[in-house]
């Protein structure tokens, strides 16, 4: 059976059935590669694909009225890109290569398809959006009410934990793959005050950088400064319909 990158992704919270595996390999027939800073889909464009993500890094924008941008969302192998463009017709978010990529284009009408024929698939897809939803709360919440080094640590936690979901082989450290520019674009933050933050970090014995690596060497007190909770463990699936 061909392998899915999407199945791949979901079995990390429960096992999936063959039929189920065959259904989500079908999400990724027509893999498209696509450039480092090319843009997938602008903010208003007509909805006619969503996408899983089968390389590289893509992340989700808006410009604001004020021309500057906010970073909504950075995808990792795996991802299923488009929960927000399900229920509209126009796209309400752009999407852009953060590195050279491979993206899997569908449209909503093989989706719906998997749904009516996969309700535990479904009920995967409908938890996933929901932790996805309280990550970008957990966010906009920080973005009010938290300091700037607490910003940077959040979002470098979650960058950590959402990246261990797939890939075993990470233990203390991972690769950024982004620059202070589009961190700071995330967290509502210049590129200067980003760097000073991780500078600091450094000093303080939190992190290292080395070879485009950052190694989170005290987690618990980057939890602690960052007042992170982490939203990729310790989820309810208790309540999941039975393997089909």
């Amino acid at each position: 059976m061909a392998t899915s990158c999407f199945s791949d992704r979901l079995e990390k919270h429960v096992p999936l059935s063959d039929a189920e595996k065959k259904a989500l390999t079908k999400l990724e027939e027509n893999p498209r590669k696509v450039k480092r800073g090319a843009i997938i889909q602008r903010v208003n464009d007509t909805v006619t694909e969503l996408f899983v993500l089968r390389e590289g890094r893509v992340m989700s924008f808006v410009i604001l009225p004020d021309g500057s941008r906010q970073i909504l969302r950075v995808y990792f192998p795996g991802d299923f890109i488009g929960f927000a463009s399900t229920i509209y017709s126009k796209a309400p978010e752009s999407l852009v290569a953060l590195s050279d990529a491979i993206i899997c284009p569908f449209d909503k009408h093989a989706l719906r398809r998997l749904l009516e024929e996969h309700s535990r698939v479904a009920a995967l897809l409908f938890l996933l959006s929901n932790a996805e939803r309280v990550a970008l709360t957990d966010r906009l919440a920080s973005l009010g009410r938290t300091s700037a080094k607490a910003r940077v640590a959040s979002f470098l936690l979650d960058m950590f934990d959402r990246l261990r979901v797939t890939d075993d082989t990470i233990i203390d450290s991972f690769e950024l793959k982004l620059t202070q520019e589009e961190i700071g674009d995330a967290i509502g933050l210049t590129s200067v005050h980003v760097n000073r933050m991780i500078r600091q970090m450094e000093q303080e014995n939190l992190i290292s950088r080395a070879h485009g690596r950052i190694r989170l060497i005290d987690m618990a007190r980057l939890e602690e400064i960052g007042h992170y909770t982490n939203r990729h463990k310790d989820m309810d699936l208790e309540w999941l319909p039975a393997m089909s």
